[in-house]
Order: C-alpha cells, then sequence, then structure tokens
C-alpha cells in the first residue's frame, strides 16, 4: 500500500505538468469576398442603428402587432430557439469534460458464513457440529476520473461547441428577421391588393354606369347598337377584374393569418381600423464600407462561426491520434457485522494514472481528421458564399428602392394626368363630342396608369422590407465577439484548420 502510495504521488506532478500542454497548430486566415465599396446608390440620413426600430418608423402598430403575433406563432422560430437550447447543454457538456467526475457508490449484502468442529472419543466414533452466523456488508464511497487534456481534444471539443451555440443563437436572430420580413411583405401585400381593389371597384362602377347611360341612348335611337354592345362588353370585363382582384385579396388575407395566427374575423378589424395607407419612412445611412455593414448580419455571423467551431474539430479530430493520460481515485468505506461483532474499515486509493497510446485502428482516426477537413473546407466555401450573398442582396435592395424612388414622382403625375384627360374625354362624351371609344381608351389607359402606381408602391415596400432583412434587420454583433471584418475589401478569419 506505501509503495503505491509513492507511485501516485510521483506520478501527479508529472501528469498535472503534462496537462499544460497541448496540441497547437497555426491559425490561418479566411478571405471573404467583400468589394472595397459598394456599386449602388446609397441614401442619405438617419443612422444604421435606426435600423432596430425599423418597424415603428411606420407609426403603424398593427405591424408591429402582426410581426410579434408572427413571432410568436413561427414554427422556424420555434426551432431555432430549440437548436439554440441544445447547443447550450452540449457546451455545458464539453465543458464539464474537462474537469474531474466524482460517483457516490453505495452497496449492501447480507449472507451467511459457517464452520465445522468435530469432538468424540474412540476412533469408530466421532461426532460434529456447524456453527452458521449471518454477515452483513454495508459499503459507501466516492470514485473520482479525470482525463488530463494533454493534446487539448477536450479544449477543442468545448470551443467548438461554444461556436455552435453562438452560432445557434445568430440564427435565431436571423430567423428574427425572415419572420418579421416575411410578415411585414405580407401586410404590405394586403394593403397593395385593397388599393387595386379600390381602383378596380372604381373603374367597374365608372364603366357600369356609361353601359347603362349608353343602352339608354341606344333604345332612345340616339346611339348604334354596336355601341351600346361594346359598353355592355367593357362593364363585363371591368366586372370580371372586380371579381379577380377579390379573390386574390382574399387569397392573400388567408396568407397574413397563417403568419400571424389570428383569427381571419379578428384580422379583418384590426385591418379596417387602420389606415390603408402610409408614407414610407427615409432610410438611414447606410455603411459605405461593405465589410462594416455586413458584419450586422446574424447569418453572416453565423457562417463565419460555423469556419471556427469546423476548424476546432479538425484540431479535436487530430489529438485523437494522440495518447491520453487519464487519473482515478476512490475514497470510501466498508462495515461488516456478524453475530455481535463489527468492524469498519476506510480505503482510499489514488491511481491508477494510465497512459493510452493508440496503436492500431485500422485508419479510423486518420479518417476522422480528414473527414473534419472536409467539414471546415465546406464551412470555408459555405462562408465565402453567404457573404457573396449578403452583398447581393444589399446592393439589389439599394439598387431598387433608389430606383422606385426615382419613379413614383412620374407615377403619381401619370395618373394625374392621365385623371384630368379622362374627366375630359367624359365631358366630351356626354356633351356628344367625343366617341365611346375615345372614351373607352382614355378610361383604360388611366385604368392602366392607377395599376402601375399600386405596384410601384409595392415594389417600393417590398425593397423596404428586403434593404431592412438584408442590413440584419437591426441585429448587432455581441460585444465580446471581436470582429474579424475590417475596413479592408478582405476580410480574415481566424481559424486553426
Amino acid at each position: 500500500m506505501r509503495r503505491l502510495r509513492r507511485i501516485a504521488l510521483l506520478c501527479l506532478p508529472l501528469s498535472l505538468g503534462l496537462a499544460g500542454c497541448g496540441l497547437t497548430r497555426p491559425p490561418a486566415s479566411v478571405q471573404a469576398p467583400f468589394p472595397a465599396q459598394w456599386h449602388a446608390p446609397l441614401p442619405h440620413g438617419g443612422s444604421l442603428t435606426a435600423l432596430a426600430d425599423w418597424w415603428r418608423q411606420l407609426d403603424d402598430p398593427l405591424l408591429v402587432e402582426l410581426i410579434a403575433a408572427a413571432e410568436t406563432a413561427s414554427p422556424n422560430l420555434a426551432s431555432a430557439a430549440a437548436r439554440v437550447t441544445e447547443a447550450r447543454f452540449t457546451r455545458v457538456q464539453a465543458g464539464a469534460a474537462l474537469l474531474p467526475s466524482l460517483d457516490g457508490t453505495a452497496s449492501a449484502s447480507r449472507g451467511v458464513s459457517g464452520s465445522s468442529f468435530g469432538s468424540g472419543g474412540s476412533s469408530s466414533s466421532s461426532s460434529s457440529s456447524t456453527a452458521i452466523a449471518p454477515v452483513t456488508t454495508l459499503q459507501a464511497g466516492l470514485q473520482s476520473k479525470w482525463e488530463i487534456d494533454l493534446f487539448g481534444r477536450l479544449r477543442a471539443d468545448r470551443d467548438a461547441a461554444q461556436q455552435k451555440l453562438d452560432s445557434a443563437t445568430a440564427k435565431w436572430h436571423d430567423a428574427r428577421v425572415a419572420v418579421a420580413a416575411e410578415t411585414a411583405n405580407a401586410y404590405f401585400a394586403e394593403r397593395a391588393c385593397q388599393l387595386q381593389l379600390t381602383v378596380s371597384e372604381s373603374d367597374a362602377k365608372s364603366r357600369s354606369e356609361t353601359a347603362r347611360l349608353t343602352d339608354l341612348s341606344a333604345r332612345a335611337g340616339f346611339t348604334a347598337p354596336a355601341d351600346a354592345a361594346l359598353a355592355r362588353a367593357s362593364a363585363s370585363d371591368a366586372s370580371g377584374r372586380l371579381t379577380q382582384q377579390r379573390a386574390l385579396c382574399a387569397v392573400q388575407r388567408k396568407a397574413l393569418v397563417a403568419l400571424s395566427g389570428l383569427d381571419e374575423p379578428t384580422l379583418v378589424q384590426k385591418l379596417a381600423a387602420s389606415p390603408t395607407q402610409r408614407a414610407l419612412p427615409v432610410v438611414g445611412a447606410i455603411a459605405s464600407v461593405p465589410a462594416q455593414a455586413l458584419s450586422q448580419r446574424p447569418d453572416v455571423y453565423a457562417a463565419e462561426l460555423g469556419v471556427a467551431s469546423a476548424s476546432a474539430e479538425v484540431g479535436s479530430a487530430e489529438a485523437e491520434r494522440y495518447p491520453k493520460l487519464t487519473l482515478s481515485g476512490s475514497i470510501g468505506r466498508m462495515q461488516i457485522r456478524t453475530s455481535g461483532f463489527r468492524e469498519s474499515l476506510d480505503t482510499w486509493t489514488v491511481g491508477p494514472l494510465s497512459l493510452t497510446v493508440p496503436l492500431l485502428d485500422g485508419g479510423a482516426r486518420a479518417a476522422n481528421t480528414e473527414a473534419a477537413k472536409a467539414r471546415y473546407t465546406e464551412a470555408v466555401s459555405l462562408y465565402r458564399a453567404s457573404v457573396r450573398q449578403a452583398v447581393r442582396e444589399v446592393e439589389e435592395a439599394l439598387v431598387n428602392l433608389d430606383a422606385t424612388t426615382a419613379r413614383s414622382t412620374d407615377a403619381d403625375s401619370a395618373v394625374k394626368n392621365y385623371q384630368a384627360s379622362f374627366d375630359a374625354t367624359q365631358a366630351r362624351f356626354s356633351s356628344g363630342l367625343a366617341s365611346l371609344f375615345e372614351l373607352e381608351d382614355s378610361r383604360r389607359t388611366l385604368f392602366a396608369a392607377q395599376t402601375a402606381r399600386v405596384s410601384l408602391q409595392r415594389e417600393s415596400t417590398e425593397a423596404w422590407v428586403s434593404l431592412y432583412r438584408s442590413m440584419g434587420g437591426g441585429w448587432s454583433r455581441p460585444a465580446e465577439a471581436s470582429s474579424p471584418m475590417t475596413s479592408t475589401p478582405a476580410a480574415k478569419v481566424a481559424t486553426s484548420p
């Protein structure tokens, strides 16, 4: 026993010294394809932080309420939250692997033991008896085990788990941004549909009145039957478009009901009580350096963390090919009871200090390392692709928003002047100075201009929402996470593949 204690005490400092050693790998850099500057017009005024209150800039409480309801009802957001919880406990498990484990044990047993003894006189006769006594054995103790992280495998697992937790959290924020953008688009589509429905109703009513007056004139012999037929056909065409528009609005409303989780009667009441159209606020200034702007996107940050996590997993797989050092120990007490006799024994051990050296595994560990490297290569490719996609989305949103803003003045002017032309043509038609064909042509032109303006307003809101989403929706990178993205065209991510 003394010899074992000496061996354990001699090996313990050695093991503690080895625990400080680690398998270090030189860091590498991943070049992200950030352009030096945007190649799209940038809006001015405000600031990037205004994105955090994006929806409240509209002064539309109903939109804010619908987005909050959609976040509660979204299965994608619930799944993302579940993945965050799972990643958090995985991180706890990976961190616990670096610490010693301690287990309590307890056992009890009961049996009998017997002894035989004899007595007698002559060799031809003897007698014997057996003494049987119950024996109770009680044991309790603590057992500890600690794997000394010689080559950093457990630390790499912990780092990978932490990166996955941060990535899952960023993806949860990205899911929130996606739900908000999808709900806003559905809401604006509902509003645009109602505006178009108003245009269609006005057009159908006007054509129906023209058809009625033309039919009366034809019956009196003042208008040719062909003109009356044309007016009736025009009214029927407008009525068909109106029916189709009502169906489109009903379908669009179903989509908003599904997203928000509100029942349709309640949603209809809320929509009726809210103004149909609101002016879009001025977009805040976008950072002129793409690397700075896109660092605020949770999906890009999640892809960046995916590279770091994959890099840590490569280190873990590589360390798996090296020896493992494990230290064990235990403390216990045993008590024996039998026939009024009771004895207690205290025991403790430090050790064994065991070293496991992998010798032959058929190439399994090497294959795991190569597989981890392949996953790292995939993560780098996905990160670069996410950056390219982010740049594309921001620039497309900027171009579309600038174009729709520039076209809005022309669209308003076109509707105003076509309306004046139609009013004049209708007055001339009522006086008999214009033909029905002139009136219908003027009406058709006005309807097309009104429809184009509604479509332009819809495009403008889509571009506005797209810019919100492409700029990260007001999400901010955690303060403790130093961003590798700088003002240089190429961003770098510190990794260790």
